[in-house]
């Protein structure tokens, strides 16, 4: 087995100075609970797919957001930036980004 790495104060610690922490994080009582995220098991289309349809649903809400935009916003940046999620083929500054 490989040695571990050399301490940097100098001295090692004891199996003691070791498990001090590690009881004292423990002494709770409440055992420590850790979630791991879930697989994703799809496959590289359908993860495609899947994030198509949410560009798409954006692009309707944003859509939505533009036309219902008040009409003192209309000359706005907010008002050109939604235009050019919205089309992005009439603007080239939208490719460009």
């Amino acid at each position: 087995m490989k040695p571990g790495p050399k301490p940097l104060l100098g001295t090692t610690m004891t199996h003691a100075e070791r498990q001090a922490p590690y009881r004292a994080s423990h002494a709770g009582g409440t055992p420590k609970v850790s979630y791991r995220r879930p697989a994703d098991h799809r496959s590289r289309p359908q993860r495609w797919r899947d994030a198509v349809a949410e560009l798409i649903e954006l692009q309707s809400g944003y859509q939505a957001w533009l036309d219902t935009l008040p009409e003192n916003l209309t000359n706005s940046i907010t008002a050109d930036t939604l235009q050019m999620i919205c089309d992005p083929q009439g603007s080239p500054h939208f490719l460009s980004v």
